[in-house]
């Protein structure tokens, strides 16, 4: 199954300049690691050392925040989407 990943242009220099990826899996859980092996920069952004998605990053399945999430093996179904939200802050 085909899975649309969106990714916010502060994040394309991760992704050879594309905001819109596409990763072949049959569950959620492995489009991720899919999206991570075809782009192992992103790792450092979404993930931290422990393997938790980092405090500022929100990522959503369909309109689903996965750490809501009790399991990633949810199988995938046309029309699915992963899109990554990055907070920004400055001042």
């Amino acid at each position: 199954m085909r899975l649309e990943v969106r990714v916010p242009s502060l994040l394309s220099d991760c992704t050879s300049g594309r905001t819109r990826l596409e990763v072949e899996a049959d569950t959620l859980g492995e489009a991720l690691s899919r999206l991570l092996e075809t782009h192992p920069l992103l790792r450092a952004h979404l993930y931290d050392e422990s393997e938790r998605p980092r405090q500022h990053v929100l990522l959503y399945y369909n309109e689903e925040n996965i750490a809501w999430l009790e399991r990633l093996d949810l199988p995938l179904r046309p029309g699915d989407r992963l899109t990554v939200l990055q907070a920004v802050s400055g001042g």
